[in-house]
């Protein structure tokens, strides 16, 4: 039985998939109908029509339901769906079935996975809920689950030393777990792994009421939740495929007055760290300022990583605003006085690093995005490992039109072309701009995340902006390759702020 549609008396009668998208959010919220009508300021009787597909609902309807269930867009976008009467999707029950010999997935599958963060006074508390389908021959009778912190993602030595010397302990995690709505039946729990920084759990299908196996073709829901000061929990949230999933859902819940800025990076198995592919919603109503996102089919062993920045605790109350300069350290940027900038930095042995290789690229790529929100780079920008306190030979650089390049143990071989100054820019003494020298045409050498040595030759504005970042896994400024008896301009005298190269 399909809930939610409407018959027209046909073979071909359009399912109404706003209706059907609104009671899968009810559920996975946990809501009644009554609950629902209320959150979202609506008579019980006119939301229980539409969840019928009695009544058809209106734009503000949708928009009251998502807000209401903070369901990331996905109400908003089967609004629009329903709207335009595009041909209907039959929506499966669960995702297909895993190939049982395939990476020891086995038949468990999500129909969906849904998480809510929310901060409070230093400590966050993390919500999990999972709509779990058995699709083998055998009874499930537990679900393993992962507890993984990182204060300094991208920095493993220094996160090493904070948890060596103040360890991830049970009594603070509080772990709970309960089966089906309403946590009505707690689940026990059995520890399968426990070290300093993370915990693995068994959660058993068994507690005070018995047991209660997941037995083939039959779901259930289960619910877990957790606390970990911001002592251990850095500043994001990351939530990995593991199984066959069909909707995954985030929901960060923070306080107003910590004026919260979130941004959102998808990272493969290669090296690239994306943002994501779809916004990520915003309610600013009340006390609290709420994020949500979801998204559908995301693959095998993708990662979506939320990270934010709680500007409210850096505003000043009196005086004038922060220098450049200031508001780059404030984001994590390394300035110039800092020796770290003056070494060469440390090569990568790939592929035997890779796995260090991919996490110091997505912290690369979390610190560019934090910068991007705080300045307009119509010339695009770079970083280099060091102006984020890692000492590794890795790179990134964002051309104006959107190309994204990740080096690692880069070196220009070869400089060709004509040589010309343009002004550049550093975030790691952003008070000034300084006109460099460079050339045309280059050519790295640089070292793919498999381990083959490649050479790839850039030109123009790319090249130039390839080349400072060289420089910096170097030792080296852009203020040493200006011409003797040439220094740089305050940044209030420089015009070319959100402009491209000119060539």
């Amino acid at each position: 039985m399909t809930t939610g549609t409407t018959s027209t008396g046909g073979p071909e009668a359009e399912v109404n998939v706003f209706a059907v998208e609104l009671e899968r959010w009810r559920d996975v919220r946990g809501f009644s109908r009554a609950a629902l009508a209320k959150a979202m300021g609506y008579d019980r009787s006119y939301v229980s029509k539409v969840l019928s597909g009695a009544e058809r609902p209106s734009e503000a309807f949708a928009g009251h339901a998502e807000a209401a269930l903070r369901a990331g867009g996905a109400l908003r976008t089967a609004f629009r769906d329903f709207e335009a009467r595009r041909p209907a999707k039959s929506r499966p029950s669960a995702p297909p079935a895993a190939d049982p010999t395939a990476a020891g997935i086995g038949s468990l599958v999500v129909d969906h996975d849904d998480a809510t963060l929310r901060y409070d006074d230093g400590v966050y508390r993390l919500t999990q809920r999972r709509h779990l389908v058995n699709q083998g021959s055998e009874p499930i009778t537990r679900y393993l689950i992962r507890i993984s912190v990182d204060r300094f993602p991208g920095d493993p030595e220094r996160s090493n030393q904070l948890y060596s010397e103040n360890p991830l302990a049970w009594d603070e995690i509080d772990l709970h777990a309960w089966h089906g709505q309403g946590r009505a039946n707690p689940m026990d729990w059995t520890a399968h792994h426990d070290r300093d920084a993370f915990k693995e759990v068994w959660l058993l299908f068994a507690g005070e009421h018995g047991h209660f196996p997941l037995y083939p073709g039959e779901s259930c829901w289960i619910e877990y939740e957790y606390t970990v000061s911001e002592v251990h929990w850095g500043n994001w949230f990351q939530r990995a495929v593991r199984l066959p999933t069909r909707t995954l859902s985030v929901c960060l819940d923070f306080p107003a007055d910590l004026s919260a800025a979130v941004w959102g990076l998808h990272t493969s198995m290669t090296a690239q760290a994306m943002p994501f592919a779809t916004a990520i919603a915003r309610d600013d109503t009340g006390d609290r300022h709420i994020f949500s996102w979801s998204c559908e089919d995301p693959p095998l062993h993708a990662r979506y990583r939320l990270e934010w920045d709680f500007r409210g605790r850096a505003t000043a109350v009196d005086g004038p605003p922060p220098a450049p300069s200031e508001v780059m350290a404030s984001l994590g940027i390394v300035q110039a006085t800092d020796p770290a900038l003056r070494r060469v930095a440390r090569r990568f042995d790939l592929p035997a690093e890779a796995e260090d290789a991919r996490r110091v690229v997505t912290a690369l790529n979390s610190a560019a995005e934090r910068v991007a929100q705080a300045h307009t780079f119509g010339k695009g920008m770079g970083i280099a490992a060091p102006q984020i306190g890692i000492d590794r030979a890795a790179a990134i650089v964002r051309t104006p039109d959107g190309e994204a390049i990740t080096l690692f143990n880069p070196t220009i071989i070869e400089s060709a072309g004509e040589i010309d100054e343009q002004y550049e820019g550093c975030l790691s003494f952003f008070d000034v701009r300084g006109q460099v020298p460079r050339s045309h045409v280059i050519h790295v050498e640089h070292t793919t995340i498999d381990g083959h040595t490649k050479i790839t030759v850039f030109e123009r504005g790319v090249a130039r902006l390839i080349a400072h970042e060289v420089d910096h896994l170097h030792g080296t400024l852009y203020v040493d390759q200006m011409r003797i008896g040439v220094e740089p301009i305050p940044v209030e005298q420089y015009r070319g702020t959100g402009t491209t190269w000119k060539y």
